[in-house]
């Protein structure tokens, strides 16, 4: 299979990360496509300027729909595009863009594979972030009754296209911080098999998180159960999965 791969980043108000962030990827000779999540008027702005130079296109959503909404905007207009693969990578610059031939590489030797990214933190992890990670973990490997998801909250991944996109046509996904666990187990369970690929990640000093403790980690919670339940009648199915492989 020949890979159609371009780089998906969707942004809310990270007007200064994100350049640094694009222009990388071009120099790793990715087209782009930057998704604007609703952002205000500066970042909007320096968004317009990025899309003027080679290689970079926008589309702008009209309001904001959360990181999950952007993304899948983006996988669809992939799509329609024509493009087979779309390397998911944050606007904020935690993940280090020298990692992106590692990802294009496992792509490219397993075009039908999901490769996910699987955080190595440096010191500037907050430990909370860290630790709260762990629950979410466990319940990953509980819903999918497997570990082969090492770590789905990461949003540094690369999806193929074709089965990613029959499963938003079909499944509603959590539009906003839900969104990257729930995809990573939904395409598990939909059978798309899963490469895991380590990348360093830092928490830059100044940077601006979206992240809403109370609002999120309910809208996290929710996805879980659900997706337990989802669990228990496609268990028998994903049991013998695991024992035919």
């Amino acid at each position: 299979m020949s890979l159609r791969l371009i780089a998906v980043i969707p942004v809310y108000n990270h007007a200064v990360p994100v350049v640094g962030v694009a222009r990388a990827l071009r120099a790793h000779g990715l087209p782009v496509l930057l998704v604007d999540d609703g952002s205000g008027a500066d970042c909007a702005a320096a968004l317009d300027r990025l899309a003027t130079e080679d290689g970079i296109r926008l589309l702008r959503l009209a309001r904001n729909q959360g990181k999950g909404g952007a993304v899948m905007a983006g996988l669809r207009q992939a799509g329609d595009w024509g493009y087979t693969h779309a390397l998911q990578i944050d606007a904020d610059g935690q993940h280090d863009t020298l990692d992106v031939p590692k990802f294009v590489a496992r792509a490219e030797a397993r075009p039908d594979h999901f490769v996910c990214g699987c955080p190595v933190y440096d010191d500037s992890v907050p430990r909370g972030r860290l630790y709260g990670r762990y629950a979410t973990h466990i319940w990953v490997w509980i819903n999918t009754l497997s570990l082969a998801i090492r770590d789905s909250m990461c949003g540094f991944r690369v999806y193929p296209l074709a089965p990613t996109l029959a499963l938003l046509r079909k499944t509603r996904i959590g539009r906003r911080m839900d969104f990257d666990v729930e995809i990573a187990v939904r395409l598990l369970w939909a059978g798309v098999p899963v490469l895991n690929q380590p990348t360093r990640v830092r928490y830059p000093e100044d940077g601006l998180s979206h992240f809403r403790v109370w609002h999120d980690n309910v809208l996290i919670s929710a996805m879980h159960t659900r997706l337990f339940f989802g669990m228990l009648w496609r268990a028998p199915g994903l049991l013998w999965r695991r024992l035919a492989t």
